[in-house]
């Protein structure tokens, strides 16, 4: 199998997930159609599929002339988003699986906070997940219509994952996210290394990335650590105690950040 990473509207990012033996293929949050049909065209592969991380329009902006242009395509959402994500026609559930061919097997995570219906795709085979705008290189998505306690429970889910994980997410946000670790964590070398990484010239994508690298790095899933928790309670009116509250508090950091 192989992943193509298609650049939509300003820094979003689509996935072309290819399935090598069939050349089928699945494209993962479509924010508009044309870039999707040109690599579809350009890489000569038969989409067969929509899958949808969270209803959000800069993730879903392309589906109608999508399935108007590959006719009999199936678009998969949450359950809980059918009214949401535009001409679904599959509703998965946390532990569904969607399959590709003989080559791509991605089991449902659901993982709220960001929106509540949102989900990751994770294929265990291929140690690789698409997460959307929940899980982001040295960062997570905006807290729209969740809670802390449970966008911090949905980042606990993803942080287990094996930490060869590639993770494919949602934008293009690694260098502010990056920034806003730094002050979190000044003397962190894994996020003065990455940093220095994403800001040299060339302008390629900086994910996927290695899981491993933002368990060392990205704050939001370092909640639990001693220091992160100190650096958020200096930023809190009241010292956050325990892992989501302290989610809470760099959440509210980074918002004005």
């Amino acid at each position: 199998m192989r992943v193509v990473t298609i650049p939509c509207l300003k820094d979003n990012y689509a996935y072309l997930v290819v399935c090598e033996a069939t050349n089928r293929a699945a494209i993962i949050d479509p924010s508009e159609s044309d870039p999707v049909i040109a690599a579809v065209e350009r890489e000569g592969v038969e989409l067969v599929a929509i899958w949808i991380t969270h209803h959000h329009w800069d993730h879903t902006g392309g589906n109608k002339e999508l399935v108007a242009h590959f006719q009999g395509i199936d678009v998969v959402g949450f359950v809980e988003d059918e009214a949401r994500v535009p001409g679904i026609t599959r509703r998965v559930s946390e532990g569904d699986e969607v399959i590709l061919g003989d080559e791509v097997r991605c089991r449902v995570i659901h993982n709220p906070g960001h929106t509540t219906g949102a989900i990751s795709f994770y294929d265990a085979g291929n140690a690789m997940v698409f997460t959307g705008d929940t899980l982001f290189a040295a960062g997570c998505g905006r807290m729209f219509e969740g809670t802390p306690p449970m966008f911090y429970e949905s980042l606990r889910k993803l942080a287990a994952l094996p930490p060869d994980t590639d993770v494919y997410c949602g934008h293009e946000y690694t260098a502010s996210n990056l920034r806003f670790a730094a002050a979190v964590e000044p003397d962190n070398a894994v996020v003065a290394q990455w940093a220095k990484e994403v800001a040299a010239p060339g302008g390629t994508p900086s994910v996927p990335y290695k899981l491993a690298r933002d368990l060392d790095a990205n704050p939001f899933l370092r909640a639990d650590h001693g220091h992160v928790a100190a650096a958020a309670a200096r930023q809190a009116d009241d010292a956050p105690n325990g892992g989501a509250a302290v989610f809470a508090a760099l959440r509210r950091w980074k918002d004005s950040f």
